[in-house]
């Protein structure tokens, strides 16, 4: 008896899995319907030699800014709960004919005070560093708090079918409202994200290196917590000439890539 009653209670078991698994589809991602976004690194560029007050010595500033050339938006939602001072940051990805997915846990939120601006960052987005040329490791790193993601300008010379017609993404990222418990940002098909030199992270320390071939790299979603359909365009660079002349540092660009 209990041999003919085993089957049928396997089988309503993976009956009850299988109807579990599809009424949490909403946080599932059906690779044949997803619309990933695709963020491309946009290369360096209005560079600024700069002396740096704070700490002494020069930097180096440069305008940074990644688009989204994909088939859906990248967005971008925190949460926290009253107390906690960092958001958790989940993804949601648009797909065809069914709910939204969630990825979650791709980053965190922090609110930001500075003297050039306040309001939630999102960390981690980009990174900068120089390197000695034809290294792979960088030699010096950036310190940028975070990022304030929006529509901030339109991908021209590009055909995106995906692209909305207006900016979607338009938002001052909560400011200076820090008892924010919830914040939804990202980048639509067709726009991007862009930042001035030496706002706030936007610079490169040059003091105590040495006159040379520099490469100035800027990289977007470095740890590839963030679903994109293609990884291939996230860095993007500079290959530059550093020179002292009486104590001043001056950069000229030899090289672009990426």
């Amino acid at each position: 008896m209990l041999t003919r009653v085993l089957p049928v209670i396997i089988a309503l078991v993976l009956g009850a899995a299988a109807l579990a698994s599809s009424a949490g589809g909403s946080r599932e991602l059906s690779p044949s319907s997803q619309r990933l976004p695709d963020l491309d690194q946009e290369r360096p560029w209005n560079l600024e030699v700069t002396r740096d007050r704070a700490r002494g010595g020069y930097r180096l500033g440069f305008s940074s800014a990644a688009r989204n050339v994909g088939d859906g938006p990248l967005t971008v939602s925190g949460r926290r709960r009253a107390g906690t001072p960092t958001m958790t940051v989940d993804q949601l990805i648009e797909q065809e004919d069914a709910p939204t997915a969630v990825v979650e846990g791709v980053g965190r939120m922090r609110y930001v005070r500075s003297p050039d601006h306040e309001h939630w960052h999102l960390l981690g987005f980009e990174r900068y560093e120089l390197r000695r040329a034809g290294a792979k490791a960088g030699l010096v790193t950036d310190r940028k708090t975070g990022f304030c993601l929006g529509d901030r300008y339109r991908v021209r010379g590009r055909e995106l079918p995906a692209r909305p017609p207006e900016p979607v993404y338009t938002g001052r990222c909560g400011l200076e409202r820090t008892a924010l418990l919830r914040l939804t940002v990202g980048i639509s098909v067709g726009y991007g994200d862009d930042y001035d030199p030496n706002l706030e992270g936007q610079s490169l320390r040059l003091t105590g290196l040495d006159a040379g071939r520099y490469r100035l790299v800027h990289r977007v979603n470095v740890d590839r917590r963030l679903r994109e359909s293609s990884y291939a365009n996230n860095a993007s660079s500079l290959l530059i000439r550093l020179r002292w002349r009486s104590g001043r540092p001056s950069v000229r660009v030899l090289a672009a890539t990426g």
